[in-house]
């Protein structure tokens, strides 16, 4: 419940907001329990909420808004989870008791019994509204039917899926082929993704410290979408490369996995550069960190120009909302103007940090044509030396400038990318 109010009533991410309710919890299957609710509320939130206010037939005061998040809590085990609909109750009215709120638990038993002997007329009617329908917010599924005429149903579909677990063997440590046969000591398989060479699909999720070989570097977590980054920088021994926004890290370790090349792994948040150090370090890779605003190149640059620059620009994450549900309730279509003009400003400001001949790939993990191919064709007016190159990527679809991978396309997150090369 704590998490859940954290991230609706605070605004604070679900990872941070998690973080904290997981760390007081002893039994690992509690730990994944909460988990799954956290993200599960999450993921339908819209849809539960207009549910309990249908099955209402007074809102509940505001001070005991709390409650209305707690059937939620109760809706969403009894709709979406294998729970026996009798614990799923039972616990739903035992948490009202623990928030202090005796008086309330026989009318949570009443509202959670009322939704199982209604559950169809209730559904049909708070499922008219489309978007209640898709638990995504109104002004969002707007933007994604308008850039999506014909995709938008799989792509709201595909955002509200589980996503999988997806790794990228380290081939400077382990051969990929090895790598898989170890995977049945976990009771575990997984698929090789044959538009990747060093990637695999896991047949289910586990925490990451349990997947072989992990403390050693021979595996890290990455999707697949994410992989294309490194591959098409079009990497060569010697380059002088930029990561320019470079944390958690996990383009960083891709691009030294891939070629001996001297890195530059940039970011403006030094807290968040530890974590790319962590990754370095697991994985015996090493590179230049530096703590640096990348639209400022006058504090951190050396003058000396980049064959290859990632700019893997910070976005709505429209892309990924399938791994991080809260993006759909803490985004406003506000923060597409901003986020648009600090993209703009990264290509801008960057572009001269790049060799003639260079290439620059620019990367989000969104899915909004305002934070993409926009964004790639106000850059291409003010600057007659880029030239575009068609992505080599053999799947999702070619657009005008640059190539989107649209969520769940072979299982992947809504990745796009464009790639730029000076004249």
């Amino acid at each position: 419940m704590q998490t859940l109010q954290d991230v609706l009533a605070h605004g604070r991410t679900l990872p941070n907001a998690l973080a904290d309710s997981v760390a007081a919890l002893q039994d690992s299957r509690d730990r994944a329990l909460c988990q799954e609710l956290c993200y599960g509320v999450l993921r339908w939130h819209s849809r539960l909420e207009a549910l309990v206010l249908n099955l209402l037939e007074q809102r509940p005061r505001n001070r005991d808004r709390d409650l209305t998040l707690l059937l939620e809590l109760g809706l969403y085990q009894l709709m979406y989870t294998q729970i026996p609909p009798h614990a799923a109750v039972s616990a739903t009215v035992d948490t009202a008791r623990a928030l202090g709120k005796s008086w309330a638990a026989g009318w949570v038993n009443a509202v959670l019994r009322r939704f199982q002997r209604e559950r169809a007329n209730r559904l049909q009617a708070v499922d008219l509204d489309c978007a209640t329908r898709h638990a995504m917010p109104p002004w969002l599924l707007q933007w994604l039917r308008a850039d999506w005429p014909s995709d938008w149903q799989s792509l709201v579909q595909a955002s509200n899926a589980r996503a999988p677990l997806t790794v990228r063997i380290n081939r400077r440590r382990r051969d990929r082929d090895a790598w898989l046969a170890q995977l049945s000591a976990v009771s575990l398989t997984g698929a090789h993704l044959t538009e990747l060479p060093q990637a695999i699909m896991l047949s289910r999720a586990l925490p990451v410290t349990e997947l072989p070989g992990f403390a050693d570097g021979e595996v890290s977590v990455q999707d697949a979408a994410a992989q294309f980054a490194a591959m098409l920088l079009a990497l060569r021994p010697k380059q002088r490369v930029l990561d320019a926004c470079a944390a958690p890290g996990g383009k960083t370790t891709h691009i030294l996995e891939q070629a001996e090349v001297t890195l530059t792994a940039l970011d403006i948040d030094a807290q968040r550069l530890t974590r790319v150090a962590e990754n370095l370090a697991r994985l015996g890779l090493q590179a230049n960190l530096l703590v640096g605003d990348a639209t400022d190149p006058a504090s951190w640059w050396d003058g000396l120009t980049f064959d290859r620059i990632l700019v893997d620009a910070p976005c709505s994450g429209t892309g990924v909302i399938r791994r991080h549900p809260d993006i759909k309730w803490l985004r406003r279509p506000s923060d597409l103007p901003a986020l648009a003009a600090t993209q703009q400003r990264l290509l801008n400001r960057l572009w001269p940090l790049l060799s003639s001949g260079g290439r620059l790939i620019y990367a989000t993990c969104s899915v909004l044509r305002a934070e993409n191919d926009a964004v790639i064709e106000s850059f291409l007016r003010g600057h007659g030396d880029a030239l575009v190159r068609a992505p080599d990527i053999p799947l999702g679809r070619a657009l005008q400038f640059g190539h989107q991978i649209l969520p769940g396309e072979r299982d992947m997150d809504g990745f796009y990318y464009a790639c730029l090369e000076k004249d």
